[in-house]
């Protein structure tokens, strides 16, 4: 199987601003998001050994699941179109009158869609065996590439830098995926911080938590922050608008209302809260996919 994206263009990127002096805080993005347009960011770590599987396994095509602006989708529909497989996607709630430009491109690479209720889509366990029995020839990847092999392609990322150099390795979070990865991938000394773009209980024992402690070597090596979801999954206000018009303002860095921008708010708060000791050096992979960004108003970001 060839590799679509170039990891070469994935380039440590440092961000001085007052703040970070005062604190005496370093911060480097790493920057996954200029690897490809499309299959962009930790979609491919995610994707690469579920693509592999298939077409060891010899299936038709690999079936994934998503939203209306699933960069998921997206990275899977191409991924697959270059591999030679077939794709379907199972898309949350009911098939609109016109579809996001998102779901347009998917088709546009082929990919096949199939809408279901919100309801039925929020219980994957129970749908999967049924899709199973319905898709004998195809390879399923759960949401986002929420697995053992997702996280085992998403560890990879650490690779793309100098990985020892750092007191923390900060990322956003939503199914956990390449949390769990970089949890797994970490030095004992280092560790993990999580922004999670899901408004749940901070608890132990919830969904995020549950799927990336088995990755860790002790309970401290990671961390996950609940407090920078601004209102939800997917869910934005004024405050974070603008603070992402500023970051791109002031360092050229493109980020998405989903996952990226809330990434770059949460950890800022933190150095400003004093979470990180001085001398911190942080690491922050922007997971690219930009995708959420298409369904805002135009002139929202400056950037688009």
């Amino acid at each position: 199987m060839t590799q679509p994206v170039d990891i070469t263009k994935a380039v440590v990127q440092p961000v001085s601003d007052e703040l970070l002096y005062r604190k005496n805080v370093a911060i480097d993005v790493l920057r996954l998001d200029l690897i490809h347009p499309v299959i962009s960011g930790n979609k491919w770590f995610k994707l690469k050994y579920h693509l592999q599987e298939a077409l060891q396994q010899n299936k038709k095509g690999i079936l994934t699941f998503g939203g209306a602006w699933s960069n998921h989708l997206v990275a899977t529909a191409l991924a697959c179109a270059q591999a030679n497989l077939a794709s379907i996607g199972i898309i949350r709630g009911e098939r609109p009158a016109v579809l996001s430009d998102t779901l347009q491109e998917v088709q546009d690479y082929a990919m096949q869609l199939r809408f279901i209720s919100r309801d039925k889509y929020a219980n994957e366990a129970a749908i999967i065996p049924e899709l199973q029995d319905m898709f004998t020839d195809y390879y399923i990847v759960p949401q986002g590439g929420q697995s053992h092999l997702g996280v085992l392609g998403a560890a990879e990322i650490a690779r793309l830098t100098q990985i020892e150099s750092y007191s923390h390795i900060c990322c956003a979070a939503g199914t956990g995926t390449m949390l769990a990865g970089l949890v797994h991938a970490a030095l004992p000394q280092q560790q993990v911080i999580g922004i999670s773009s899901l408004k749940i209980p901070d608890d132990e024992n919830n969904s995020l938590n549950s799927f990336v402690r088995p990755y860790a070597s002790n309970p401290k090596q990671y961390a996950i922050f609940y407090d920078y979801h601004f209102g939800g999954y997917a869910r934005k206000t004024d405050e974070l608008i603008s603070f992402m018009n500023s970051t791109y303002q002031q360092h050229e860095l493109p980020t998405d209302f989903v996952y990226t921008g809330k990434l770059l708010f949460g950890v800022k708060h933190l150095v400003q809260t004093d979470y990180f000791q001085p001398g911190s050096r942080l690491l922050l992979v922007h997971s690219g996919g930009l995708q959420g960004n298409r369904s805002l108003p135009a002139g929202t970001l400056t950037y688009l």
